[in-house]
């Protein structure tokens, strides 16, 4: 692992807990002291989404649309047009899942900066069940045109893509979740919009993954590094745009790769690196996520389990692709 990475805790299993969601919730304060531009709207979940922090600190840019989840696009869609640069948060369910055509249209048509914050992303929502556990967010969001997409791994590297979406003056999406995970990077890591970032280096198979399953990813690598099998990690933040050099050089040095997502498989993260590597380096994959189900209610853990989501069925699927390896 790299400098970045907080490398001892990892080994010693002593890790921060906390949510991505925290790490907006300060990162839109830090880009809000920097840019008076920025804006935040959200739809009835302030508290949820941990805009609350930036409605206290700048009540006049504050605007709480309530439970308008078109409205909320909507509204955003004018205030970009006008010069601001809006933030609009509420569940990733509800926004993009509800208010789809609005951003589609609204947004992404006219390319105003607009950034929507889908907060509770993912199977991991636990109780609040299928209504409320966005599987599908990243394929609707990387499908429209002019849209960026980017998945933190953790709470340090959500804080830094706020930032950083909030310069970057094109529509962008930021997937967020709620329940606490390991903080894997320092507070001072690099992050590179569209650029992919190696946490580790091997030879047999290249894990490429985006959100809290970079940390199952390093687990997995490192109990199969015990029997000989040594991977690559690669924490593919920004599934749009890829960081096509990044993926096809992990296929290039590996031979095989397995993707892994808190996401549906059709259309999320695997699908758009396997689209590259399908054009440019085809070599075996195993996907990692959601198997074409809605979710349901269980505690996080019993869920990312009963999903397939967790370091064992990562280990499985590299011995997978390992048999399939030229």
């Amino acid at each position: 692992m790299d400098a970045h990475t907080n490398t001892s805790d990892f080994r010693s299993g002593t890790l921060d807990m906390v949510p991505t969601r925290d790490g907006y919730g300060k990162g839109i304060v830090d880009a809000g002291e920097r840019d008076e531009r920025i804006v935040v709207l959200c739809a009835d979940l302030t508290e949820s989404t941990r805009s609350h922090w930036f409605a206290e600190r700048f009540p006049h840019r504050f605007i709480q649309i309530g439970v308008a989840e078109q409205n909320l696009a909507v509204v955003a869609s004018g205030l970009a047009a006008a010069g601001k640069i809006p933030f609009i948060a509420s569940y990733a369910t509800f926004s993009p899942g509800r208010n789809n055509e609005q951003i589609r249209t609204n947004i992404c048509l006219n390319n105003v900066p607009v950034k929507i914050v889908g907060a509770h992303a993912g199977i991991s929502v636990g109780p609040d069940g299928a209504t409320h556990q966005a599987l599908e967010d990243i394929a609707l969001m990387r499908v429209v045109p002019n849209m960026t997409v980017v998945v933190p791994c953790d709470a340090n590297e959500a804080r830094r893509a706020t930032i950083a979406i909030a310069q970057n003056g094109v529509p962008s999406y930021l997937r967020l979740g709620r329940e606490k995970t390991p903080v894997i990077t320092t507070p001072d890591a690099p992050f590179e919009i569209g650029k992919a970032v190696t946490l580790r280096e091997g030879s047999d198979v290249a894990i490429i993954a985006c959100g809290a399953l970079v940390y199952e990813a390093l687990m997995a690598a490192d109990a199969l590094s015990r029997d000989g099998i040594e991977c690559t990690v690669l924490n593919n933040h920004t599934i749009k745009p890829m960081d096509e050099k990044a993926v096809c050089a992990a296929a290039k040095a590996c031979g095989a790769v397995v993707t892994a997502e808190e996401h549906q498989i059709a259309g999320g993260m695997g699908s758009a690196v396997a689209e590259v590597l399908a054009r440019s380096y085809p070599v075996p994959i195993e996907f990692i996520g959601i198997r074409d189900r809605f979710g349901e209610s269980g505690s996080p853990a019993e869920l990312m389990k009963a999903f397939g989501l967790t370091t064992p069925a990562i280990e499985e699927a590299v011995r997978s692709v390992l048999k399939r390896k030229r």
